[in-house]
């Protein structure tokens, strides 16, 4: 593996984070079929961290958040190749010194993710709750 290049700074295109993110366990997850929906969410996205192996996305992490309280980690994600090297724990950590000193991360754990933001010093929280798409409200 060549040396990678983090940045926070780079221009995704939704087919170059789609081709990542199919790559990686998050994949069940993500609606790869629309392309329309992940290049609104990375354009709405207030940190987009990457790793690149040359011009290959190898890396991602996305969030939303307010700089100064709250960060919801979105999507980290690491290319199967390129996993258990400390490139997701890199991605995050240039993610914190985007953050103020006050802010919180908090990141909704998938199943193929068990035990790993324990492992890297995450916090188990659990008074949060969550309204699915089409749900009533009220």
């Amino acid at each position: 593996m060549t040396e990678l290049v983090l940045r926070t700074d780079a221009a995704v295109t939704a087919a170059q984070y789609v081709e990542a993110v199919r790559l990686t366990a998050i994949a069940s997850r993500m609606p790869l079929d629309s392309p329309e929906v992940i290049e609104a969410a990375l354009a709405a996205s207030d940190i987009l961290v990457t790793a690149w192996d040359g011009d290959r996305l190898v890396g991602f992490l996305r969030a939303v958040t307010d700089f100064q309280l709250i960060c919801y980690l979105q999507e980290l994600g690491v290319v199967e190749g390129y996993q258990g090297a400390g490139v997701g724990l890199e991605l995050q950590r240039l993610m914190r010194g985007m953050l103020g000193p006050r802010c919180k991360v908090r990141v909704s754990e998938a199943p193929s993710a068990a035990g790993y933001y324990a492992r890297v010093g995450y916090r188990r929280h659990d008074r949060s709750w969550e309204l699915l798409p089409g749900e009533p409200l009220g």
